[in-house]
């Protein structure tokens, strides 16, 4: 009975998510066998009336996704189900416009600390900042333990956010100019830069700027953090006017702002591997399986497919709104939709968790 349920409601999921959508009876232009209409047809949706969700978790079978507005939902990946999860953090989360709780990962040994990473905006003394802690789980109440990091410049906008753990057991995060343009060049600033550290929050004694957390700079606004199978990280950005980035990201290395941007170029400066020219993506999380990099887009309400070997981009799903995140586990990949952020059109159930196979 359990099993015909979830069929029921996958088959709802999909026909409310595509069934009304005009560009889906158009979505293959290779005798209707293209990755873009096998993603589309096979969508499931796993948990709806989510509040701006930024960051996805999975752990065995359970779904952990921090809201913008401060608080985490658990949801589980069997049947559903959703238990919201109160952060209780030293400094209130301040949720205005790009701000509010953003990053937020579990802990390598998450099974025995229970513990996570968090980023967050926070107001001090009047001005905005952003802030890395760790947080531990004690029921359904996530309970702030130690501080990583904290007085990275923030504001209403370009606050940056994302965090990950590289294959080298450090932290990175991404954070952005503030608003500030100006701060990404300055690399006493630690606004417009991918910053790295050690998961106690000191700084490692390789990193490109002595006593620095300053990994690379002449950033505006990056979202997504990843890692190819050779160890090479990757960023994404968003551009001012169109001309949104991926990255390769290099240790000390100037990628420009707000200097250069799309594929400008300078002495010293890093042009990008891929830009969006005269459109705009708004590019968020990503993520890399095969050499191929999976982008959540925001203004372009789609996720494109980066070939890192042939030099391509394609669309590999959309017509489900704002894309925030991705996740790849194994043979799916999970996002999850921001139509709820105050830029989009929210849709019945929205925001969602959803679902969607990988291409052959």
């Amino acid at each position: 009975m359990f099993v015909l349920r979830r069929l029921i409601f996958t088959l709802i999921s999909i026909v409310f998510i595509f069934g009304c959508s005009p560009e889906n009876k158009n979505t293959s232009e290779k005798n209707g066998k293209d990755a873009k209409e096998v993603a589309a047809r096979q969508a499931e949706v796993i948990s709806t009336d989510l509040e701006i969700p930024w960051n996805i978790n999975k752990h065995d079978h359970t779904f952990y996704m921090s809201q913008r507005p401060g608080y985490i939902i658990r949801v589980n990946g069997e049947n559903g189900s959703k238990t919201v999860q109160n952060v209780e953090a030293v400094k209130n989360v301040l949720h205005e416009g790009e701000g509010g709780l953003l990053g937020f990962i579990l802990a390598p040994d998450f099974d025995t600390s229970q513990e996570a990473f968090a980023y967050h905006t926070y107001k001090q003394d009047g001005t905005v900042f952003n802030r890395i802690i760790v947080l531990k789980l004690n029921g359904n109440k996530w309970t702030e333990r130690r501080i990583i990091l904290e007085r990275i410049p923030g504001g209403t906008i370009h606050n940056g956010g994302r965090i990950k753990i590289g294959p080298d057991g450090r932290l990175y995060a991404a954070a952005g100019d503030a608003g500030n343009p100006e701060n990404a060049q300055n690399t006493k600033s630690l606004a417009g830069k991918i910053l790295r550290m050690g998961l106690d929050g000191t700084v490692p004694n390789d990193n490109p700027f002595q006593n620095s957390y300053v990994y690379s700079y002449g950033h505006r606004n990056p979202q997504g953090l990843a890692w190819d199978h050779n160890g090479k990280l990757y960023s994404s950005e968003h551009g001012q006017t169109a001309h949104d980035e991926i990255n390769l990201i290099e240790p000390g290395k100037n990628y420009g702002w707000p200097v250069i941007e799309g594929n400008q170029q300078a002495p010293n400066m890093v042009s990008p591997l891929f830009q969006s020219g005269d459109e705009t993506w708004a590019p968020s999380g990503i993520a890399i399986k095969n050499n191929k990099m999976y982008v959540a887009n925001l203004r372009g309400e789609s996720i494109l497919v980066v070939d890192l070997t042939y030099k391509t981009v394609d669309t590999f799903f959309k017509n489900a709104g704002r894309m925030r995140d991705v996740l790849i586990e194994d043979r799916s990949i999970y996002s999850i939709t921001n139509n709820r952020d105050g830029r989009g059109n929210p849709r019945e159930g929205d925001d969602k968790l959803i679902k969607l196979p990988l291409e052959n």
